[in-house]
């Protein structure tokens, strides 16, 4: 029988660094799951916006009243123009008031292109100022939520 030396080792030294590689691991999964549910959340989002009245616009305040009707037309004032004479106007009217509000109304089934394609119209013309005209109160559809 062979009797060893009983040696003694000596104890491990303690690990003075951290092993980052399963911290690496989680935080890509993680990542991947954020990446996956991102567009997935974006559809489900849903808001309830608060209503108020409008604001009172201010007496006195010089503004340049315009309007787009159901059918499509532009009334600046009580004037029925086309595009290209409502451009001519508003650089007209941006030359001679440069800090006059644009009251914009438009009718709710105007597309929103046509709202945003006058908006840029008045930007070029100089006009920044520009407020939206709404009436006042809640709709009368505030009772059912609009359709998904």
């Amino acid at each position: 029988m062979k009797f060893g030396r009983l040696e003694r080792r000596e104890a491990p030294k303690p690990m003075g660094e951290i092993n980052m590689t399963p911290l690496i691991d989680v935080m890509l999964v993680l990542l991947v799951i954020f990446i996956i549910a991102a567009p997935l959340m974006g559809r489900a989002l849903k808001l309830d916006l608060p209503r108020s009245d409008a604001a009172a616009p201010t007496p006195g305040a010089r503004f340049i009243a315009l309007a787009i009707t159901p059918e499509g037309d532009y009334l600046l004032g009580d004037d029925k123009l086309d595009p290209k004479a409502l451009r001519e106007r508003l650089a007209q009217l941006a030359q001679r008031q440069p800090d006059a509000e644009l009251r914009l109304s438009a009718d709710q089934t105007v597309p929103y292109g046509k709202v945003a394609q006058l908006i840029g119209w008045a930007q070029q013309a100089g006009l920044n100022r520009i407020a939206f005209i709404a009436q006042t109160g809640e709709s009368e559809d505030t009772a059912t939520p609009p359709k998904r």
